[in-house]
Formats: C-alpha cells, sequence, structure tokens
C-alpha cells in the first residue's frame, strides 16, 4: 500500500492519499526519485544516467538506478556489472552493486544470457518496471536514478503514475527532429504534472584533434531559443569523444568524468529548487 512518510515526493505531493497507487516497499527509504527521459533512442540516455550516478556517488551520496529500459537494458554494460546476477532472499530482489557502490537493478542482471529477447507486451514490461520499484531491496538511498526508455509509451507512463518522480532530466541531441521529440515528451510530462528538472544536450559539439576548435553541430541560437520556448534549463552540453564510446565497455573515462562533473553541480542545483 501506499505510505506517504517513506515516500520520497510526499512532502510535495499534490495526489489524493486515498486513491494514490504508488506502493512504497517499509524496507526502502528513498530520498529522491529521478527520471532520466529522452525523447526518442540513440541519444545518450543511458550513458547520461550512468555518469550522473557516478559522479554523485563521488560526492558521498547513496545511489542506485533502475534500469527501466527493459527491451533495451545497456545500464550492466556501462556500469561495468555486465554478467553478475541480481539475486533474491525469498521476498525481495536483492540489486548487483558496482565497484563504487552504487546498487542496479536491469532485467539483463535477471537472464542468464544478456542477448536472450525480450518479447513482452507492454502491460507486462509495465509490470516489471513495478516490481523494480516495489520489490527491489533498494534500502537507503539519496537518490534512485531511473532509466527510462526513449519515447512517451507504457513505461514512461508507468514510471510517471506508479513512483513517487521528484523529477526529469532530458536528454538531448542538436536536431530539429529530436527537438520536436523531445517537446512530445516534456508536454507529456506537463500533463502529469511532473517537474522538469533540465536538459542535457548530448553530442553537442566535438574539439578538432589539432587545434582544439570547438566545432559545434548546430546553430547555438537556435538551440538555445528551442529550449526558451519550452522553459526549459540548459543543463550542460557534451561532446563527442572517444572516451563516451569505451563507456560502453565498462571502461572508465576520467575525460568523460570532468566533462560532466560541472552537469551534475548543475542538476543538484536545479533539483533544490523543486
Amino acid at each position: 500500500m501506499s505510505n506517504c512518510s517513506t515516500c520520497p515526493s510526499g512532502s510535495t505531493c499534490t495526489k489524493d492519499k486515498e486513491s494514490c497507487g504508488i506502493v512504497n516497499n517499509p524496507l526502502n527509504h528513498i530520498k529522491n526519485v529521478i527520471g532520466i527521459m529522452s525523447g526518442k533512442g540513440g541519444v545518450g540516455k543511458s550513458t547520461v544516467t550512468t555518469l550522473f550516478a557516478k559522479e554523485l556517488a563521488k560526492k558521498g551520496y547513496k545511489v542506485g538506478i533502475m534500469d527501466a529500459d527493459i527491451t533495451g537494458p545497456s545500464i550492466p554494460r556501462l556500469m561495468g556489472v555486465s554478467g553478475q546476477m541480481a539475486t533474491g532472499d525469498g521476498t525481495n530482489i536483492i540489486p548487483v552493486t558496482s565497484k563504487e557502490g552504487i546498487k542496479i537493478i536491469s532485467l539483463n542482471l535477471l537472464l542468464q544470457d544478456e542477448s536472450q529477447p525480450v518479447v513482452w507486451r507492454g502491460s507486462i514490461i509495465s509490470s516489471a518496471v513495478k516490481q523494480f520499484w516495489e520489490e527491489v531491496l533498494w534500502g537507503e538511498l539519496d537518490y534512485l536514478l531511473i532509466d527510462m526508455p526513449p519515447g512517451t509509451g507504457d513505461v514512461a507512463l508507468t514510471v510517471m503514475q506508479s513512483t513517487p518522480i521528484n523529477g526529469i532530466v532530458m536528454v538531448s541531441v542538436p536536431q530539429d527532429m529530436v527537438s520536436m521529440i523531445v517537446a512530445k515528451a516534456v508536454n507529456m510530462t506537463k500533463k502529469l504534472n511532473v517537474p522538469v528538472i533540465g536538459v542535457v544536450e548530448n553530442m553537442s559539439y566535438i574539439i578538432c584533434p589539432g587545434c582544439e576548435t570547438k566545432i559545434s553541430f548546430h546553430e547555438e541560437s537556435g538551440a538555445h531559443d528551442f529550449l526558451k520556448e519550452m522553459g526549459l534549463t540548459l543543463l550542460g552540453e557534451l561532446p563527442m569523444t572517444k572516451g563516451f564510446a569505451r563507456m560502453t565497455t565498462g571502461q572508465e573515462c576520467e575525460d568523460s568524468a570532468k566533462l560532466f562533473a560541472p552537469i551534475t553541480d548543475k542538476i543538484l542545483e536545479e533539483i533544490s529548487k523543486l
């Protein structure tokens, strides 16, 4: 049943307490639930989730990642826990813990073979996401990051309605088509009264290896006009680098971490305003 005393959004929630459908595990005490969302796939949403989680852990926060991208789970590889298995205690699911101390649950951590396809209908996928919230033993967390699937379908709706989500970090790339799709995702959050913390623009530019000139892939004024029109905060821009590409193998990349550190500070600043 719902329990307002253990709900991360309890102090700011506007839902009718009697009709609230959020079920909280009494063994879990999670202070903040942050969704990482994108309008479409392939923009680096899981990479942003991974970098954000690691930066939070460096700051001393207790962090967890729920990989809600059920049919395309990439968090285990990015976090360097691919091949490990989540366990159970008969009642709860015990998440895998990374070397940074970050607790992680993903469907790939429940499968013997990570290449096994998930041929499920939307309702079953949504049920799995609810289980990740209700049955995983997260314990004490300062931040639970939910890596959401792309788009505005069943799972995004389930996350926003069935978890006490505090806000959304939107991930985009500098393309007109993507901006339109991001707008759809932002409008979805508005309808569900979920705050958008801001936008991380990925693949925004490259640095010339010869002269170190910054080369943007878009007209900055146009991109910033879109953010202003939507009332969105630009949390930061990330370049295309070999370091980000190496993250898919679970490798550490100091340059990527340095690039994301100020973005983490900006996200935390915006969260404090919610």
